[in-house]
């Protein structure tokens, strides 16, 4: 059975090229809901107009396909609510000279 730490671990992979941080340090990940081993996930990213947005999130959702014994990846870009720099980790603040 995929667990939700298994999925946000693998998530951690992922990485926003333009701030060199991965997504889930960055508090771009909402939310995670999985059902018999089918995985939801609702992210945004830093602003609406990103470049790379489409290059995330099949990155976020080839991440989670890869966990064994998930069976379907979704990944849902949100903008409400707004992502804020004080989603993000004490490390990744500290990273980008924040905090």
């Amino acid at each position: 059975m995929v667990d939700k730490e298994q999925v946000m671990k693998a998530l951690s992979g992922v990485m926003d090229p333009e701030l060199g941080l991965n997504i889930v340090e960055l508090g771009l990940i909402y939310d995670v809901k999985i059902e018999d081993n089918n995985v939801d996930v609702t992210m945004t990213l830093t602003t609406p107009g990103c470049p790379l947005h489409v290059a995330i999130a099949r990155g976020a959702e080839s991440a989670v396909r890869n966990i064994p014994g998930v069976e379907s990846a979704r990944v849902n870009v949100v903008w409400d609510p707004p992502w804020t720099p004080e989603r993000m980790s004490p490390e990744a603040r500290a990273a980008l000279g924040w905090g």
